[in-house]
């Protein structure tokens, strides 16, 4: 969790003389949904993802024409994604970050192929993600995580039904 800081000043009076006392207090904070983002993958904890996506969240994913939206699809997507690219190896390696939205890239490697790749994130005044977007490269590696990714939707549909 984030915590800001407070300098409060007060004013002390010891021996009838004024001195300024500086006291340093934590302002507890909401983390941000990049924060949260973040904390998500370490754990690899895809069930918290539905309290991070807006209900009318937009996945678009690097293989499908179609965006995906909604929360249950998107979370479907991403849980897959995360249980793909989630290995040992995967870590993000830069960020670009706005008011309401981030750029990660990130790199993993597959079948001994080095994946890069971008998560675009857009998020709205609530803290939920309201957009998702991946892009990968190379062209190999989307082969890659595409056959994974179509295993990995089949066994998540199997255990829903």
């Amino acid at each position: 969790m984030r915590h800001g800081l407070i300098v409060k000043m007060a004013q002390t009076r010891r021996n009838d003389s004024s001195q300024l006392a500086y006291f340093q207090g934590s302002l507890l904070m909401t983390p941000s949904p990049l924060e949260r983002w973040h904390a998500l993958v370490a754990q690899r904890d895809a069930t918290a993802l539905p309290a991070l996506l807006a209900d009318d969240v937009i996945f678009y994913s690097p293989v499908l024409q179609a965006p995906q939206v909604g929360q249950p699809l998107t979370v479907r997507y991403l849980t897959a994604a995360m249980t793909v690219l989630g290995n040992a190896s995967f870590r993000y390696v830069r960020q670009i970050v706005g008011p309401q939205e981030a750029m990660l890239e990130f790199v993993v490697e597959l079948d001994g192929v080095a994946v890069n790749g971008v998560d675009l994130l857009r998020w709205n005044e609530a803290g939920l993600i309201v957009e998702f977007k991946v892009m990968l490269r190379p062209l190999r590696a989307i082969h890659i995580v595409s056959r994974r990714m179509l295993a990995t939707l089949e066994r998540i549909a199997e255990r829903e039904r």
